[in-house]
């Protein structure tokens, strides 16, 4: 067996979500993964602590595709400016080559108690830092954990939406939809 090789990581992710979709996350050990990857289950777990890691690596990467935009904006920038630019930087996320292993991966997430209770963990992570990052900025409690709340959920609906049965939008394209309808919402007359 070869012991590690560029794109390892990646294969090790390829494997495991087929394996979980056609044999079901309880059923899939890492043996079987690394097996079917063609490593040891020692390479395996240089890359990833347990099987769930296969779906939920790169957590820093996602706290950081939101709070950095954000931590980067003018002093200046308003609460709801901030919201936008998260969701932008966060439109670079989820490439088009992306969905289909998006798709599959909620999936197996959904069908999953435990691992929707992690990606629900994940969300509320992702809220709870960003109010943090808001409110270093200087914006004001409830806005801060207003605005926070509103990036997260206009995220997540954008993100069903992207992965959504016959969606070919790109991402940027829904999030700007969201982000419009709630701007119609609130403020009717812009």
């Amino acid at each position: 067996m070869a012991r590690w090789q560029p794109g390892t990581r990646e294969r090790l992710q390829a494997v495991a979500l087929q394996l979980f979709a056609s044999e079901g996350y309880d059923g899939t050990t890492v043996a079987r993964i690394a097996a079917e990857a063609d490593v040891t289950e020692r390479t395996f777990f240089r890359h990833f602590a347990d099987k769930r890691e296969v779906l939920f690596a790169g957590q820093d990467d996602f706290l950081a595709m939101f709070v950095d935009p954000i931590a980067a904006a003018p002093a200046d920038t308003a609460p709801f400016d901030l919201v936008g630019r998260a969701l932008d930087a966060a439109a670079g996320f989820f490439p088009e080559d992306r969905r289909s292993w998006s798709r599959a991966r909620q999936g197996i997430i959904d069908a999953n108690a435990a691992l929707g209770e992690r990606e629900l963990g994940k969300l509320a992570t992702l809220k709870a830092r960003l109010g943090e990052v808001m409110r270093e900025r200087g914006v004001p409690e409830p806005a801060a954990t207003m605005a926070a709340e509103t990036a997260v959920t206009l995220f997540h609906l954008s993100f069903a939406q992207w992965i959504a049965p016959g969606e070919e939008r790109p991402f940027d394209a829904i999030v700007h939809e969201r982000l419009d309808a709630l701007t119609a919402l609130v403020h009717p007359a812009r």
